[in-house]
């Protein structure tokens, strides 16, 4: 698992390989994603929108932008959180991603920019 703080949010990743959803023959392999987003500050939070950068090891580059995240925009009050499971598919058996959420500051509407550490994406064959 990785974390990272940024303005009082703390944002945490756990990764697992999907064998079931993967197809490595025809260059498919899917992962799913728990993130745990936890409001350290004293203020409430709202998710407004989430930027990701998704990296192949066969070198191709996407980015995906949308609105909340799994078509929600939850508000995080101070010591409360958020999680969530998504899923990433590669063409390779590892790559990684890592990205931001745009969320607001609900006492004065103030956008913060809070970051989400780069984590790997690795079927567990690969490591043997």
């Amino acid at each position: 698992m990785v974390a990272q703080i940024t303005d009082g949010v703390k944002v945490s990743v756990e990764t697992t390989y999907q064998p079931e959803y993967s197809n490595p023959a025809n260059e498919h392999f899917m992962f799913a994603y728990k993130i745990r987003i936890e409001n350290l500050s004293h203020y409430s939070v709202q998710l407004m929108s989430r930027h990701w950068n998704i990296f192949d090891s066969n070198g191709t580059k996407r980015e995906v932008e949308g609105e909340g995240v799994v078509g929600q925009q939850p508000i995080i009050e101070p010591g409360g959180m958020h999680e969530y499971v998504s899923g990433c598919n590669l063409q390779t058996d590892m790559g990684t991603m890592h990205g931001s959420y745009e969320m607001r500051r609900l006492v004065d509407d103030e956008a913060l920019t809070v970051l989400i550490p780069k984590f790997a994406l690795i079927a567990p064959f690969k490591l043997n």
